[in-house]
């Protein structure tokens, strides 16, 4: 696969609860260099929070956003942007994760989660693109075994249960664990790696 095919690839960047920060510019720069278009929207329209905001960045996001708006929002973009590149992917954290899932109908090539765990209320969904989702092994709020298990069977579907906290692919977060983060890493390149081979297979 050239680079000409991985600019021709766009990747949309959805963040966490706390809006555009260091850790989505962290992993943006890490995509454009390896050579794909890529977008960080603001879903939050301006507000942005701290990590030792967690309560207020959720009540914010849920009380002043929303699942069904902020999901919208993503549609809208990705048919904007239809036209101009051969592959759209969508690659989100926490409440980013929940609402490239709830995208994974729409026709996007391909989508990224990782530990989006409102996905759990969201579990009809059955994508129309390949989807591959990470979650944290330790959350407070759900089981998280269970949820993968009802999510495994579905078509298109890989997961991968992390050992480790919500957060622990954030270099700027407590949770983060730099070994594991790596390793989902390179899944996630591979993972894009043949998405993007299987389209360049096809072409003339």
């Amino acid at each position: 696969m050239n680079i000409e095919t991985r600019k021709n690839a766009l990747v949309i960047i959805l963040h966490e609860i706390y809006g555009v920060n260091d850790h989505m510019h962290y992993y943006r720069d890490m995509l454009v260099q390896e050579g794909y278009a890529v977008i960080t929207p603001d879903l939050l329209h301006g507000q942005a929070f701290t990590y030792d905001q967690d309560e207020q960045a959720y009540h914010y996001f849920v009380n002043e956003i929303g699942f069904d708006q902020a999901a919208a929002e993503v549609k809208q973009m990705v048919l904007a942007n239809r036209e101009r590149y051969d592959r759209i992917f969508l690659m989100g954290f926490s409440v980013g994760a929940t609402l490239a899932w709830m995208n994974s109908e729409i026709g996007v090539d391909g989508i990224i989660g990782f530990y989006g765990s409102r996905i759990r209320n969201y579990v009809d969904i059955v994508p129309k693109c390949p989807a591959l989702l990470f979650f944290a092994s330790h959350e407070k709020s759900f089981d998280v075994l269970a949820l993968a298990e009802r999510l495994q069977g579905k078509s298109n579907t890989t997961i991968e249960v992390i050992e480790g906290e919500h957060g622990f692919m954030n270099p700027f977060h407590p949770a983060y664990k730099s070994d594991e983060s790596m390793t989902c890493i390179a899944v996630t390149k591979e993972f894009l790696h043949k998405e993007l081979s299987i389209v360049g297979a096809n072409q003339p």
